[in-house]
């Protein structure tokens, strides 16, 4: 039977070059970190342990192994008890727990709550406060407006409860669309479960309101979940049930085939990409509704052109990908910081590809900036896209600048 060489390696790779040595360093250890002057190991344990049967040592053993050596026993060739559970796994699962309640808390308060008296014009308030809070959304971006959000969400969903007739379905159709925009807040923060969450909590108040425009915006919202996920099929199924409703406004229209475009691109069919974009850039005139959410394609400049650069930069193709950011650059205002990042992030990458990688590390100093100040993961996320581009100069001079270059960003992630 072998011997437990992967204990062996772990003493020798911190430098304990004999049992003895091994045994005499992780006792001192484990009194420092226990506290304990009786925590005791002698270097015939430590040659069992290194032996052919190991056995399994104490939890408090094991804390001072893995504390000393960086591993925990499972790891270090022990033979792991049935129920052994890490000690951190404890403390990771309390973690998830807190984080799942916070994330989720608004959205389900327990009732029923005590009624009162809903005033329609509170539908009116809510909704003149979306375009505030979009705006706020490209200057800020996600972590600062979460918690503002969670609670005006909360606030409406209590007023929904008590409310009645046509001022209910207007509290439930502006509590889709802040669900949506918490949703989107916790993925442009690189929180996809969160995301997903309220994604399907948008998708059920839609249904509740009878909003066959707010059912298709919300099956929109998740297939940009799914493209964050790679999920190309699933991007377009849920894409082509939304443009399954014929009653559906054109701004919906457009949404979904620019999402399907995406969809089509992580399936690497270009041909599907272009055929999309220019169904809905035909059909973006058309979009005239006043419904105070989802307007980005009339309010984003070159709003289509932008998918469409980011469809190519995902099928490879740079130069086709960096013309279209140079020309997309020259029209988003400095004032959508967050997105423009994104968007220059992207077109770094696409210069990489398109083998100009001066002009990546260039676009990358602006981006940096902009990424630590507004903490988009999303932003992070393009950047971590464009090391990946630019690896076949990682040891060269340009290389080492753009590592210089991310450095902040990635002390800050």
């Amino acid at each position: 039977m072998s011997r437990n060489d992967a204990l062996r390696a772990a003493r020798l790779r911190v430098g304990w070059r004999s049992a003895e040595a091994a045994a005499d360093a992780l006792q001192a250890a484990g009194q420092r970190l226990l506290d304990d002057l009786h925590f005791t190991v002698s270097a015939r344990t430590w040659r069992r342990w290194e032996g052919p049967r190991p056995g399994w040592p104490s939890e408090e053993t094991a804390l001072v192994l893995h504390d000393a050596l960086g591993r925990w026993p499972e790891d270090l060739g022990f033979t792991t008890p049935p129920g052994w559970i890490r000690p951190e796994h404890h403390e990771e699962t309390q973690m998830q727990t807190a984080r799942l309640l916070d994330v989720t808390a608004a959205a389900l308060v327990p009732g029923p709550l005590a009624p009162q008296t809903v005033d329609p014009a509170l539908v009116d308030y809510f909704q003149s406060q979306l375009e505030g809070h979009y705006r706020a959304d490209m200057l800020l971006g996600p972590h600062d407006l979460i918690g503002t959000l969670g609670p005006q969400f909360q606030l409406i969903d209590k007023l929904t409860r008590s409310a009645a007739g046509e001022t209910r379905r207007g509290l439930l159709r502006v509590g889709a669309a802040y669900a949506a925009l918490v949703g989107w807040l916790y993925q442009d923060a690189g929180d996809l479960s969160a995301a997903a969450f309220w994604r399907g909590i948008t998708q059920e108040i839609a249904l509740r309101a009878r909003d066959p425009h707010l059912v298709g915006y919300a099956m929109v919202n998740s297939a940009q979940v799914r493209t964050d996920l790679g999920d190309g099929a699933g991007v377009v199924d849920l894409c082509e049930a939304a443009l399954d409703d014929d009653r559906v406004v054109p701004k919906i229209r457009v949404m979904a085939m620019q999402q399907q475009a995406h969809g089509a691109s992580l399936m690497r069919d270009r041909h599907a990409v272009d055929r999309l974009i220019d169904q809905a850039d035909r059909l973006l005139p058309q979009v005239d509704d006043d419904l105070p959410w989802g307007n980005a394609c009339r309010r984003t400049p070159g709003y289509l052109e932008v998918q469409r650069a980011t469809c190519y930069g995902r099928l490879g193709l740079g130069v086709e990908a960096s013309g279209l950011w140079s020309q997309v650059l020259g029209v988003v205002p400095a004032t959508a910081r967050r997105d423009r990042g994104v968007y220059m992030a992207r077109h770094a990458t696409a210069a990489a590809t398109a083998r100009e990688p001066e002009q990546a590390v260039e676009i990358a100093r602006e981006v940096a900036v902009i990424a630590v100040e507004t903490r988009s993961a999303r932003m992070r996320r393009e950047l971590a896209t464009l090391e990946r581009a630019m690896r076949p100069w990682q040891d060269a001079p340009v290389g080492r600048d753009l590592a210089e270059v991310l450095a902040p960003v990635t002390e800050g992630s």
